[in-house]
C-alpha cells in the first residue's frame, strides 16, 4: 500500500499556502489509510494527516506503519518522540516513502504520552523540541512542521508560548499548528482536553501578526466552513479533527469554498459507492470489512433516514461475512438523491 514513487519528491508543493489552506487533523484511531481514502473521495486539496504514531512503532514494530497509498496525497506522517536520533530516522523513511510533510506531536496530553516523555509535556521544553526538529530537517526536504497547544498547566503565557516557537524557527522551522487550547497534563482526560480548557482564539492570531512570516495554522472547536473562513482571514490554514470525522461530506465544500475550485457533484449515495472498487481491493487482501466502513457512519449525518443507514451499519457491519452488500442495504434507509 506504500506509495510507489519513492523519490522523496512530492507532487504537490505542500509547503504552498496554496496547498495549506485546510487540513484535517491526525486523531488516533481514526485518520487511518481506510479513513484517507475516504476522506480523499470528498476533497482533493486538504492536506489528510496520519494517526500520530511513534517512532518506536515505525522502528522496532512488525507491521507497516508507514504504508500508505498514493491517492491519498497530499498526506503528512505525525510522528511522536523526543528523541533527536529516532524522529530523524523515521523522517527520512517517511520521505524515502513518498509522505508530503512530517510533523512533530508537541500538543497530545495523554498520561501514556507522557510517560513517553513527548506530546504536550514537549511545550516545557523548548530547545529540545528545536533539537527534535533540527534532526528531522537535516535528513529530508520535505517540510518538518510542530503541531502544539498554547500552553500547559500554568505554563500558558503568550511568552510561554512564543518560546516554543521561536526555538523551532531559530532552527529552520516556519511552519505551526496552533491548537488554541492549553492542555491540562494532569487532571483531565484526553476527551476533557479537548472539550474543557477555553478556546484562544485571539491568541493565535496575535502570534500571526507577531510572527507574519511564519506559516500559521488553528485548529480546535472549527464546525463549519464559514468559521474556516473568517479563521484565514486572520491566519494562514485551519485544520479541522472531529467535526471533518462524525460529518464527513462537510468536506466536499472544501475545494470550492476554500482553494476556488469547482462545486463538487456527487451526492452522498454516490461517495459512497465510489469506495466500492477499495472496499473490494483491501478484502481480497484480508482486510475487514468494518475496519473501513466505520469510517463513513456520518456521511449522511443530518439527512433523512441516516440513523437506519447507521443502525443497519452499525448492527450487520461487525458480522464475520460483511460485504458491499451490508452497504448496499444500509443505503435503502437514506433517498436515494440525499
Amino acid at each position: 500500500m506504500q506509495n510507489s514513487d519513492k523519490s522523496g519528491v512530492s507532487p504537490l508543493n505542500i509547503s504552498d499556502s496554496a496547498f495549506r489552506r485546510f487540513s484535517v487533523a491526525p486523531m488516533l484511531d481514526w485518520t487511518d489509510r481506510h479513513c484517507r481514502t475516504f476522506h480523499r473521495k470528498l476533497s482533493k486539496h486538504a492536506v489528510l494527516y496520519t494517526e500520530m504514531i511513534t517512532t518506536g512503532a515505525i522502528i522496532f514494530g512488525k507491521g507497516d506503519y508507514l504504508a500508505f497509498g498514493e491517492h491519498e496525497m497530499p498526506v503528512a506522517l505525525q510522528l511522536g518522540g523526543s528523541d533527536p536520533k529516532a524522529l530523524a530516522e523515521c523522517a527520512k523513511r517517511a520521505q524515502e516513502y513518498g509522505y508530503n510533510e512530517v510533523n512533530l506531536n508537541v500538543g497530545c496530553p495523554s498520561d501514556r504520552v507522557q510517560n513517553g516523555r513527548f506530546g504536550a509535556c514537549l511545550m516545557a521544553e523548548p530547545k529540545l523540541v528545536a533539537d527534535c526538529v533540527a534532526a528531522m530537517k537535516s535528513e529530508v526536504s520535505i517540510p518538518v512542521t510542530v503541531k502544539t497547544r498554547i500552553g500547559i498547566d500554568e505554563q500558558d503565557s503568550y511568552e510561554f508560548l512564543t518560546n516554543l516557537i521561536e526555538a523551532s524557527h531559530e532552527i529552520g522551522c516556519d511552519d505551526f499548528i496552533i491548537h488554541a487550547r492549553k492542555a491540562w497534563l494532569q487532571g483531565l482526560s484526553p476527551k476533557e482536553n479537548r472539550e474543557i480548557p477555553p478556546l484562544d482564539y485571539p491568541r493565535v492570531y496575535k502570534l500571526k501578526q507577531d510572527y507574519p512570516h511564519l506559516h500559521i495554522s488553528i485548529n480546535g472547536g472549527v464546525k463549519t466552513l464559514e468559521e474556516c473562513e473568517h479563521h484565514l482571514a486572520h491566519i494562514d490554514g485551519v485544520m479541522v479533527g472531529r467535526e471533518a470525522y462524525s460529518n464527513p461530506f462537510l468536506l466536499s465544500q472544501v475545494d470550492e469554498k476554500l482553494y476556488g475550485d469547482k462545486p463538487f457533484s456527487q451526492t452522498r449515495h454516490e461517495v459512497v459507492r465510489s469506495m466500492y472498487d477499495y472496499f473490494e481491493q483491501e478484502m481480497s487482501r484480508g482486510a475487514n470489512f468494518w475496519h473501513i466502513a466505520r469510517h463513513m457512519l456520518g456521511i449522511f449525518q443530518n439527512q433523512p433516514g441516516a440513523r437506519g443507514f447507521r443502525r443497519h451499519l452499525s448492527e450487520n457491519g461487525h458480522k464475520k461475512d460483511a460485504d458491499i452488500n451490508v452497504m448496499e442495504k444500509a443505503l435503502t434507509f437514506v433517498p436515494e438523491n440525499t
